[in-house]
């Protein structure tokens, strides 16, 4: 086991490397450590010839909850006058190319599983959401607890998924539903329609996920390699590479709409648990979504 990781706890055995975000108090939610850390392991193992392939999965109750809203704690030695004399030094406002600087930092960090020689097999239980599916949906191989939540709700108020493989795995209406509702579907929805390879019992979920990682084992490295990065040439064949940017770049774009700074205030006046319930509690409160539809359709709830 690995201790040089805050954020993350890394086991190598027989032939395969347990990459665990570590951080079951926020559901795994991503913070730029957790994210910088993740492709460090990941390098790390793609190094290590006695691995084989790789295993993210998630601590606690959820594989991960998106990205970490919180205020970021400052890292360590660094004081309060350090960040704000250099805050446009390292692109902190808001500005679009700035965002845009930070969202494409934060993909080249996640296209490591992508670009990777080893195969990279996603665990996912409990809640796997907005920038969880950023993680997952870029692995090779991913195995769902049948009673997962996948989704992608930020779409709602926020933006949209800045790491875009949602079209290449379960095709343009299933993406489209998935990306124009931000609803959730369950492991065994996502199952169904191919956004996983396969959905189990959560009680059989790490037996599943070990048991497919002990057959890559028996596979030579070399082949593993060849054969993964012929699927990801024939996707990136079909615009996926090129397509990840871009969707960076349309996160960015909708980050500057109105219905983003209200997010902001929101959850800068009033916190984070009610901007949350403000984004999506229509959709789920049918009590909610009358009063919704009252304010925002004045001739009145459709009949």
């Amino acid at each position: 086991m690995t201790s040089e990781y805050e954020t993350l706890i890394v086991e190598k055995e027989r032939g395969r490397a347990r990459i665990t975000l570590n951080r079951p108090e926020k559901l795994n939610a991503l913070s730029r450590r957790l994210q910088g850390e993740l492709a460090s392991a990941l390098r790390d193992a793609d190094e290590d010839t006695r691995v084989h392939s790789v295993i993210i999965r998630g601590a606690g109750r959820s594989f991960c909850a998106g990205y970490d809203l919180t205020p970021e704690r400052r890292l360590e030695g660094e004081s309060v006058d350090d960040r704000d004399a250099y805050a446009q030094v390292y692109r902190h406002s808001q500005a679009f190319d700035d965002d845009v600087h930070r969202m494409e930092g934060a993909q080249r960090e996640r296209m490591t599983i992508f670009d990777m020689h080893k195969p990279v097999i996603a665990q996912v239980h409990g809640y796997c959401v907005a920038g969880g599916t950023d993680l997952a949906l870029l692995c090779d191989i991913v195995v769902a607890a049948s009673d997962a939540h996948i989704g992608f709700p930020p779409v709602r108020a926020m933006g949209g998924p800045p790491a875009h493989m949602w079209t290449y795995l379960v095709g343009p209406q299933w993406a489209k539903y998935m990306l124009l509702t931000g609803e959730f579907v369950t492991g065994a929805e996502a199952e169904r329609i191919g956004l996983v390879w396969k959905s189990v019992p959560l009680a059989d979920l790490e037996e599943t996920v070990e048991e497919l990682a002990d057959r890559l084992a028996m596979v030579p490295t070399d082949l593993l390699s060849a054969n993964k990065r012929s699927v990801n040439l024939a996707m990136e064949l079909m615009g996926a590479r090129t397509m990840q940017r871009l969707a960076a770049e349309q996160d960015a774009r909708m980050h500057v709409s109105p219905s983003m700074e209200d997010w902001r205030r929101r959850n800068r006046d009033e916190g984070l648990r009610s901007a949350l319930e403000w984004r999506d509690g229509r959709f789920s409160n049918p009590e909610m979504r009358r009063q919704w539809q009252i304010e925002h359709w004045p001739e009145g709830p459709r009949t």
